[in-house]
């Protein structure tokens, strides 16, 4: 399954689960830990941004806000290091394992002409909660990073 489209209300998406997630299961090299990790996290939202289309969540921001040079969510963990990066990095790569095998099946149900929507608002769900979990494993001092639906 390259690409399925996905008609949405207006338009037609055109979504490709395997896209969403390439390289994000593979492993952290040594020579480049904050690029591995921060690719995978990107990854990981926009397979989100695809799952919360499924859902019908309408526009959602993902974004972590930025406040005066506070590094981004992977950066946070690399420079952590120790418990922290090791936890954040086997959490992304086990929701980036769920979303894959969860997209896919949405879009199989799709691609039948059945309604992916319930399913999609379920996974949505355990995508957030996963989300919000990782999030915890920022040092202390962190600005606090939510989910904002606009």
């Amino acid at each position: 399954m390259d690409a399925t489209p996905i008609r949405q209300d207006a338009g037609t998406l055109e979504l490709s689960a395997a896209a969403a997630l390439a390289g994000s299961g593979a492993p952290a090299s040594a020579a480049s830990p904050p690029a591995s990790l921060a690719a995978r996290w990107d990854a990981l939202h926009d397979a989100a941004a695809i799952l919360a289309q499924l859902a019908g969540t309408g526009a959602v921001s993902l974004s972590l806000p930025q406040q005066d040079g506070a590094p981004d969510f992977a950066g946070a963990m690399v420079a952590a290091g120790g418990w922290r990066q090791m936890l954040a990095e086997q959490g992304v790569d086990d929701l980036a394992a769920i979303l894959e095998a969860g997209l896919v099946a949405l879009l199989q149900v799709h691609a039948r002409g059945a309604d992916p929507a319930p399913a999609a608002q379920a996974l949505w769900q355990e995508f957030l909660a996963a989300r919000q979990a990782l999030l915890v494993l920022l040092p202390p001092g962190s600005s606090g990073l939510k989910v904002s639906q606009a």
